[in-house]
């Protein structure tokens, strides 16, 4: 599996041929300071900070975000494992079969994301 960054943003910023200054202009801050920070990843942008990114260059914050994305997918399907464990050594009743179904909704998000493991 190839290595995937932990974002791309450096990389569609420079083939935008935009300056870390001008950047920060479109994303409403003062300085490309902050740019550089979330390039390098010192600091992670708030959501609405990824949404205009997303916007900028027109690509899903799952592409621009790649490897931060694989890295909560994994977790997070780790986790619906456990809970559905949980839920299964529990009380069954109406709501717990509810949650069950809700949860296995989400298997076509586990087989997509099956390459990420």
């Amino acid at each position: 599996m190839p290595h995937t960054l932990e974002n791309y943003l450096r990389t569609y910023r420079r083939r935008a041929g935009l300056s870390q200054d001008e950047m920060a202009f479109l994303l409403g801050t003062k300085s490309g300071t902050k740019v550089s920070r979330y390039e390098r990843l010192h600091r992670e942008p708030s959501l609405r900070t990824a949404f205009a990114y997303e916007v900028i260059f027109r690509a899903p914050l799952r592409d621009l975000f790649g490897g931060a994305y694989e890295k909560t997918a994994r977790a997070t399907l780790r986790r619906r494992k456990l809970l559905i464990e949980k839920l299964r050594e529990g009380r069954q009743d109406r709501l717990t079969a509810h949650k069950l179904a809700a949860l296995g909704a989400v298997s076509q998000v586990e087989r997509t994301s099956a390459r990420l493991r």
